[in-house]
């Protein structure tokens, strides 16, 4: 009996969305010029997230010596960020131009559960990278090795998929768009329904925002005293008074300074990707919480408006990474110039042999905490 009545009560609830959602099909959308403005952008987004991440996974797989556990990590964030671009976003590009999802029901719920599919992996590989970067500068615990790194993936895929199941299992109500150029969580009053969106929020930001949070305000607390102390232990030594047991002291000293400097820098490039996962996916968390709770602003005249700008937003961290890379990273743009075409290449490809010696440093090889992409 209690079967029934659920099942009738969803029911209820879809032919009531789909009546709302049918007589609101003429609501105010975004001006033409400014639709076609955004679709094209996001067709651009494509191109360079596609071939921005994709040169982190050549990258990787190309080369043995990079397959260290923090660039397994990287690689796969690159590839969750492929299949986003290429799964969801020319869906949404086309549906912004034409103000109509043609793609059918059945589609517009597998493409709902993709979108959460790749953006929780993609969350979740951020979260382990900060968690590693925190056992490492603070606790001073490198147990993160290639092989666990595989098996931390294969898990995260694993629970990626387990939390996105149920917008192809009907388990939340995914409508079709008509308010949005996306399949989106509709406004629904079945606590089951919002107990699943309030756990994909916590999933999706709220609990990785608050450990990376956690975690990088420890690591620069960690990072500041480092640093003064190899500051104070440097203007310690008295030049007159460098015998050979102080020598080597401040080559020791000279070592961390240098294994500080870098693991600084690695950490700025992280801290750089946390701040654009903040900045591209808070506005859409509070969003997707609001739609589905708040009834006002799911049937406001300005839904599909700030629909539009929020999934924009949300879409651009896939393309963020590569540019963070390409910025930050001299292997990267080294890498990108590497795998261009010859007819797209101004400046001629200079031998390995010849760049060793003019820059005789390259002949070394950096171990795998100095390996990041």
């Amino acid at each position: 009996m209690m079967a029934c009545n659920s099942t009738s009560l969803e029911t209820y609830e879809y032919l009531v969305a789909n009546v709302s959602n049918a007589s609101h099909a003429g609501q105010p959308t975004l001006p033409a010029p400014l639709r076609i403005s955004l679709a094209i952008m996001m067709l651009l987004m494509i191109v360079v997230g596609f071939l921005g991440n994709t040169v982190v996974c050549i990258i990787v797989y190309q080369r043995p010596a990079m397959r260290s556990a923090i660039n397994l990590l990287l690689a796969t964030l690159a590839f969750s960020d492929i299949m986003l671009s290429l799964c969801c976003m020319p869906f949404a590009a086309i549906t912004l131009i034409t103000v109509q999802w043609r793609f059918g029901d059945s589609f517009c719920r597998l493409s709902a559960a993709l979108y959460w599919f790749f953006v929780l992996e993609g969350v979740a590989i951020l979260l382990i990278i900060s968690v590693d970067r925190f056992l490492i500068i603070v606790q001073r615990q490198d147990k993160l090795n290639p092989r666990r790194a595989k098996v931390i993936i294969a898990v995260s895929w694993a629970l990626s998929f387990c939390i996105s199941l149920p917008s192809v299992a009907g388990r939340t109500l995914v409508e079709v768009p008509a308010r949005a150029p996306q399949c989106v969580l509709g406004y629904t009053e079945s606590p089951a329904h919002r107990a699943y969106v309030l756990t994909l929020a916590a999933a999706v930001f709220f609990a990785p925002f608050s450990v990376m949070l956690c975690s990088y305000m420890c690591i620069l607390n960690t990072v500041r005293k480092n640093a003064v102390r190899v500051h104070n232990q440097s203007d310690s030594l008295d030049l007159g008074q460098l015998t050979r047991s102080g020598l080597r002291r401040r080559q020791r000293q000279h070592q961390v300074s240098v294994d500080l400097s870098f693991k600084t820098k690695a950490f700025t490039t992280i801290l750089i990707l946390f701040v654009g996962f903040s900045l591209c996916w808070l506005p859409h968390s509070v969003y997707s919480l609001l739609s589905v709770f708040s009834r006002r602003f799911y049937y406001s005249s300005h839904f599909y408006a700030t629909s539009t700008c929020v999934l924009w937003l949300s879409y651009l961290k896939s393309v963020f990474n590569p540019v963070v890379y390409c910025w930050r990273i001299k292997k990267f743009r080294e890498a990108c110039i590497e795998l261009l075409p010859q007819t797209f290449q101004i400046l001629p490809k200079v031998p390995e042999r010849i760049r060793r010696r003019i820059q005789p440093s390259t002949v070394y090889v950096c171990n795998e905490n100095q390996s990041a992409v």
